[in-house]
């Protein structure tokens, strides 16, 4: 048996993501760019990671059908969708942020778990609904709130929502990880069945949900912390002056 070289090279394709990424530059730039570093590291011809590229869109476009709803969801938007979510929240009695988030995290890895990925997600869920409510519950329980802890709040969402997408799905048999990780098993030797994996995701899953709600219930007792603070310097401000 004859060893074979492995070319590393190609990977400064995701070094080119990650410095993309932490610049903020353009997302599709940056996974355009880090294809054709990919492709040069593995002695492709600019002509063939056109190529490449061509295929991999042409081949994959069914995955662009979730920019069907962006239209949807901005005429909602236009319309006062995220002032009514926070209308309606504000209106239940002991709907906390916290209280708010946890549901939503739980609800969605239970629906990821079963492979019902796409009921939440940042344009459909997160953006006109999830975090207009969770602005507004807060709003409710800490008072008027300053725009950095809006975007926090945003931020806290979105993070929600990915916490539950992505160790929820690695409970479903047919997620494209599981059977990722099945045929590299067998790849090796080792022979496992789809469900034998997603099952082994349970409790990683579980451990996922307590550590995020905890943390949830961290940042809300912090906002809490920061609106008192910020209250109390505004009510020492006019006696100073005075």
């Amino acid at each position: 048996m004859t060893d074979v070289a492995i070319n590393y090279w190609p990977l400064l394709g995701v070094l080119a993501v990650v410095l993309g990424f932490l610049l903020r530059l353009n997302t599709a730039l940056v996974v355009v760019i880090a294809g054709f570093v990919a492709g040069l590291a593995a002695k492709l011809s600019p002509l063939e990671v056109v190529d490449i590229l061509g295929k991999a869109f042409t081949e994959k476009r069914f995955l662009l059908l979730f920019l069907i709803t962006l239209p949807v969801i901005g005429l909602l938007e236009r319309h006062g969708l995220k002032e009514h979510a926070q209308a309606w929240i504000a209106r239940l009695r002991g709907a906390t942020m916290a209280r708010l988030l946890i549901v939503y995290l739980l609800m969605r890895q239970a629906s990821s778990a079963v492979g019902l990925t796409s009921l939440g997600g940042h344009p459909q869920a997160v953006r006109p609904l999830l975090a207009p409510m969770a602005e507004g519950a807060a709003e409710t329980a800490h008072g008027a709130l300053p725009e950095a802890e809006r975007e926090r709040i945003r931020a806290m969402s979105a993070a929600t929502d990915n916490v539950g997408l992505f160790f929820g799905e690695d409970i479903f048999i047919a997620f494209g990880a599981v059977l990722l990780m099945q045929s590299f098993f067998k790849d090796n030797g080792i022979e496992l069945a789809p469900l034998q994996i997603a099952l082994w995701g349970i409790p990683t899953a579980i451990c996922a949900f307590v550590i995020h709600a905890w943390r949830i219930r961290r940042f809300e007792r912090a906002l809490a912390a920061r609106q008192a603070s910020a209250a109390t310097n505004e009510q020492a401000a006019p006696e100073t002056d005075a």
